[in-house]
């Protein structure tokens, strides 16, 4: 048997990420604590608590703690535990790797491409920490060719040691779980899972339901699940709340906020359409957990969502309402279409696991070696 490669995977960042880094993460420490053979692992986390919240100092503080922990204690811990390599999979690595390489992932470029919606103080630690020492990384990891070209664009890493690797539906949402927020499953309604976030334009989305009641399809409701954002330059929820008044669509817009994974399959599978019209996504997870659960989806022609949905989905004017309504409303009214779909879907889905996820990982690890 050969050397074992020793790899130290940071972990903090499950005590303060959600969605999809969150995601990513807890999938990939899942399918490695399975991986026997040229591998060891050592999953670093600190253990003191990290604080969230709206206060100035207390975020102040946290922004220095997270300093730290990346520039010295985890230089640290590699150093202590001699480590091969270190993998962050939150933007950030040290800035000195003595004896180790390194490797990170950048999830998408919107910290560059919309830089007025993020904190300032993250936006300096990213372009004074983060930036130099991705440059310096052995390999720096994507999720969609969409998001590598924006990297290569925005960020000015160079284009070979950036790899991509695409992702898979959380491996929970295959559960079945209560019903929630639906009075009942012959409810039909057109579904759309997300935060209430501006780049998700729900807005642009709750028109076109508008336009689809008018249309008389009025025994359908539109269902947003997905929390508020924290930050308030990111949340859409007031204008979204705001519109749906305008309308006079309170009875049939639901909003019943986050959901558990195991419930969150009820309502893909007893969803007629789901609808993925956001303007920018690094990925998409949505997208497969709608094939997953058999849902016919209509998604925007832009950004990483065309890459992911091949051809099991229908593409819209993620910017005209009338289209996304024609979109929904072919769904719809065509049984065989729907039919054709799904099993696309079905079929898609295969493309994507988390085991193929990181067997590729793996692969680019050993590469470096």
């Amino acid at each position: 048997m050969g050397k074992q490669i020793k790899v130290i995977i940071d972990i903090r960042s499950l005590r303060i990420s959600k969605t999809g880094a969150k995601t990513y993460l807890e999938e990939i420490v899942r399918e490695l604590q399975k991986t026997k053979t040229g591998f060891t692992f050592h999953f670093a986390d600190t253990i003191i608590p990290v604080k969230n919240g709206n206060n100035i100092l207390l975020k102040s503080l946290e922004h220095f703690r997270f300093f730290l922990w990346k520039q010295v204690t985890l230089p640290l811990i590699c150093i202590i535990r001699k480590a091969d390599l270190l993998y962050c999979t939150d933007y950030f690595l040290p800035l000195f790797s003595p004896g180790f390489k390194t490797a990170v992932v950048f999830y998408d470029a919107f910290f560059w491409e919309s830089p007025e919606q993020y904190n300032g103080i993250w936006l300096k630690l990213l372009k004074y920490t983060g930036v130099p020492a991705a440059k310096k990384a052995d390999v720096v990891i994507t999720i969609s060719e969409h998001s590598r070209q924006q990297i290569i664009k925005n960020v000015g890493i160079h284009p070979d040691r950036i790899h991509v690797i695409h992702i898979a539906p959380k491996t929970s949402t295959k559960k079945t779980g209560n019903i929630s927020g639906i009075s009942s499953s012959t409810t039909r309604y057109i579904l759309h899972v997300g935060v209430l976030e501006k780049r998700k334009n729900l807005t642009t989305l709750i028109r076109a339901f508008h336009l689809l009641l008018q249309d008389g399809f009025t025994e359908y409701k539109l269902v947003l699940v997905g929390n508020t954002i924290s930050k308030e330059s990111l949340d859409d929820s007031a204008n979204i709340h705001a519109l749906i008044h305008e309308l006079g669509l309170e009875q049939d817009v639901i909003l019943p906020g986050f959901i558990r994974d195991e419930e969150l399959a009820f309502y893909y599978r007893n969803a007629s359409v789901y609808t993925f019209v956001s303007l920018n996504e690094g990925f998409g997870i949505p997208v497969l957990e709608a094939f997953q659960n058999n849902v016919p989806t209509v998604i925007s022609g832009n950004s990483c969502l065309p890459e992911i949905g091949g051809d099991a989905v229908l593409i819209c004017d993620p910017l005209n309402p009338a289209d996304i309504k024609e979109k929904i409303k072919m769904i719809l009214i065509n049984p065989a279409l729907q039919k054709e779909l799904i099993e696309k879907g079905q079929k898609r889905l295969t493309l994507f696991s988390w085991r193929n996820t990181t067997d590729k990982l793996l692969a680019v690890f050993k590469s470096l070696f």
